[in-house]
């Protein structure tokens, strides 16, 4: 079993053991979070699916109404008409065959997501074994393959994110910072269950969200109504 600091013992001693309503939550979330940083506030769901049936698998792409107060690093794969705009987006890294080139020989991947124009991905191929292991290949599904990319990455930086749930059958999520107004931190929750719940596969039988914790980063899970 994990040791817990002094500090994280003291904090679930606080914490009443009853099921909370979300605004209860975020409220005691944000008293208890007194870390010396301004700690991430997490929701952590639990599935009731088969992991071992590729269908039944929970995914989808979520645009947040506000921030969650994460820096992304984006690379943009797009054609020479195309750099100054994602450049003005905010995109990190741009670039077309010369930046892929440049990946498949060092085999680098400095940047937390990528996003393509179509007429590109036929490059990437050849560098996709090393963009895919590390869930770095841009996707029609995630919505990081584009004919617009500078509102992709406008959208990225905004706090678009894509969802997948782990070989636990559970799906990690930040939402915002502690420091974050209670009202934004309801809305961002809300805007991932109603995703989650949209993206409920055809074929589950019985209960599929078992459990919703949140927590900060350095605190205790506080458990939600389902």
């Amino acid at each position: 079993m994990k040791k817990r600091s002094k500090r994280y013992r003291a904090l679930r001693e606080k914490f009443e053991s009853k099921i909370y309503t979300i605004s209860e939550a975020i409220k005691t979330i944000k008293e208890k979070a007194t870390a010396k940083f301004d700690e991430s506030v997490e929701v952590h769901l639990s599935f009731g699916i088969d992991k071992n049936k590729g269908e039944q698998t929970v995914k989808g792409v979520i645009l947040f109404p506000h921030s969650i107060g994460r820096k992304v690093k984006i690379a943009a794969f797009v054609t020479p008409q195309k750099e100054k705009e994602v450049k003005v987006a905010g995109a990190n890294l741009v670039g077309g065959e010369e930046l892929i080139k440049k990946i498949k020989e060092t085999k680098k991947c400095d940047f937390d997501v990528a996003v393509a124009q179509p007429e590109m991905m036929r490059h990437l191929a050849t560098v996709a074994k090393i963009l895919g292991p590390k869930g770095l290949m841009p996707s029609p599904k995630t919505e990081t393959v584009t004919t617009d990319p500078a509102k992709t990455v406008k959208e990225l930086i905004a706090g678009k994110i894509s969802f997948k749930t782990d070989p636990q059958n559970c799906l990690h999520q930040i939402i915002g910072k502690a420091s974050f107004d209670e009202k934004k931190l309801q809305e961002n929750f809300e805007t991932l269950i109603n995703a989650v719940k949209k993206a409920k596969p055809a074929k589950i039988k019985g209960e599929f969200i078992k459990s919703i914790t949140l927590s900060s980063t350095m605190g205790p899970g506080i458990k939600i109504k389902v």
